[in-house]
């Protein structure tokens, strides 16, 4: 399934299948928003250049984004967290 997702450091939006915590440009933490991919496609120029201003400021972005509350539970997640258990701090 598709989501929209908005990189705060990149400043972009992403249309990407499935649910993501990384920017696919950077690798930092990336927004899940709560705007459909269907929704965002009907969206005309003038109304998607104000979306994307919405998701330039901070308070807004708090207010547009959604939380995957099943990724604990994927297994993507667990195996990231793996990877991140065998990486040596400091």
């Amino acid at each position: 399934m598709m989501y929209m997702h908005y990189c705060p450091h990149c400043k972009r939006m992403y249309m990407l299948n499935g649910h993501h915590l990384s920017c696919p440009r950077c690798s930092l933490s990336i927004s899940e928003l709560k705007i459909s991919f269907i929704d965002y496609v009907k969206l005309d120029i003038e109304e998607r250049i104000q979306f994307k201003i919405s998701c330039d400021s901070e308070y807004h972005l708090n207010t547009l984004r959604t939380t995957y509350r099943m990724h604990k539970y994927s297994k993507w997640y667990r195996e990231m967290s793996k990877e991140q258990e065998l990486i040596p701090l400091g």
